[in-house]
């Protein structure tokens, strides 16, 4: 699975402003909302759910809340460069400023969590991340995003 296949750059934020983690994943729901139609509260409560079970700031600036709802057919993610970095009870206890949001269909099975890898690898690169910092323009992140070869971050 590509990173294509998970965002548009309808998907891609370029300066979310936000103060907490919870604002960010109300504001991400929202945006999920408007491209898959499922309601807003409904993401809310299951990216919440996911995070009591640990936070999904993984380190080094970068969160990937995710989860899988009833009623999606595909996958979306949304792709969001904050303006400030934020508290997000990251495991190396680190503010997090660049988020990849992943809803998957509940049926999703391995394909999740295939994803999850993807995004984690791409977002694991230092290079990578230091560009998507460098830059506050959507269709750059996308291109960012989107251009890397599996060899890249493999």
């Amino acid at each position: 699975m590509e990173v294509t296949d998970l965002i548009t750059p309808r998907s891609v934020i370029a300066q979310l402003r936000a103060t907490s983690k919870r604002q960010v994943l109300q504001e991400l729901a929202k945006r999920a909302a408007a491209i898959t139609g499922i309601p807003d509260r409904a993401i809310f409560d299951v990216l919440i759910e996911r995070e009591r079970l640990g936070s999904t700031g993984i380190g080094t600036g970068i969160g990937i809340p995710h989860g899988k709802l009833p009623g999606l057919d595909r996958f979306c993610g949304i792709f969001a460069r904050l303006e400030r970095p934020i508290p997000f009870e990251a495991i190396d206890d680190q503010p997090v400023d660049l988020i990849f949001l992943l809803l998957a269909p509940e049926n999703a099975g391995a394909d999740h969590l295939k994803a999850l890898a993807r995004i984690s690898r791409l977002l694991r690169d230092r290079a990578v991340c230091e560009k998507l910092r460098g830059t506050d323009r959507p269709d750059a992140l996308y291109a960012l995003l989107t251009d890397m070869t599996a060899s890249d971050v493999a």
